[in-house]
């Protein structure tokens, strides 16, 4: 029916193009950000999933980064160890020299002065090695705890390595040691084998929890590539997909524009009638 006060069919040619140029814009949203969600009408539920993945992603490396910081602690604590080894070694050497008796107490007082020597800096070591403040071989009480899980558990996210003492006074005794007579060159060689031994079981413990927590970087490393995979899955546009819905949005919107513009000049067809 030729009407003039209503025209239906440029109506529905508008309400076509509208749609079109809506998903026409929708994929030109995805594709400019790269991501098939970009609010929460676009995917509820896929939105919440992403959003916790995400969180993970974000903890596990903060996991990963804290897990290298622990090793790098306990680097510092066994360099520290390092040089209290190379000092206890000089000193059962300078027991071992004073010990026997073809050296006068003039000679045995001048080993005793660098045996001293040594003991101050093994304290000294001991004291002032830390990392960030915090000292690593002055205390036997307590631990440094490391937190690099998604979660709470101490089993699961958490490692902890207790402190060790190495001062003088944990190894030589609140007297000391010395080698300034040929009987205490010889009773420091005992205490000398204990100190030794002590600090090896010691300096084991910080390679062996190094050792483990390079093996907890790298499953956090696979952890987080895992879960960005499938982070990305969920959430990451398919540009070839998308560009074919484009190419399609595109075509349907140059058509309603055409035929909206047709539709509108079908009223003209009454005016001509009108003339007569």
């Amino acid at each position: 029916m030729l009407v003039i006060k209503n025209n239906l069919m440029s109506e529905t040619a508008g309400r076509y193009l509208a749609q079109s140029y809506d998903a026409l814009a929708k994929s030109v949203e995805r594709l400019s950000s790269g991501s098939r969600i970009n609010g929460a009408q676009d995917d509820a539920a896929g939105l919440a999933v992403r959003e916790l993945m995400r969180s993970d992603v974000a903890v596990l490396k903060q996991g990963a980064s804290n897990a290298q910081d622990a090793i790098s602690m306990l680097q510092t604590a066994d360099g520290g160890m390092q040089v209290v080894d190379d000092a206890l070694i000089r000193m059962k050497e300078l027991a071992e020299q004073a010990s026997t008796g073809s050296y006068s107490s003039t000679q045995r007082g001048i080993m005793n002065n660098e045996f001293q020597q040594m003991a101050s800096e093994i304290d000294r070591i001991a004291n002032s090695t830390k990392f960030n403040g915090i000292g690593m071989l002055n205390s036997a009480s307590g631990s440094v705890t490391f937190h690099f899980g998604t979660g709470n558990v101490a089993a699961n996210d958490e490692i902890s390595v207790s402190m060790v003492d190495v001062t003088k006074n944990r190894l030589f005794g609140a007297g000391g040691t010395s080698i300034a007579t040929q009987a205490s060159a010889s009773a420091a060689l005992t205490t000398l084998d204990s100190a030794i031994a002590y600090k090896d079981v010691k300096r084991a413990q910080f390679g062996y929890m190094i050792n483990r927590l390079e093996s907890t970087v790298s499953v956090l490393n696979i952890q987080e590539e895992n879960m960005m995979s499938s982070e990305s899955r969920i959430s990451d546009v398919d540009v070839a997909s998308e560009m074919g819905t484009l190419t399609r949005n595109q075509v349907l919107a140059q058509a309603g524009t055409a035929m909206l513009s047709q539709a509108n000049s079908i009223p003209q067809m009454a005016l001509q009638l009108l003339k007569g």
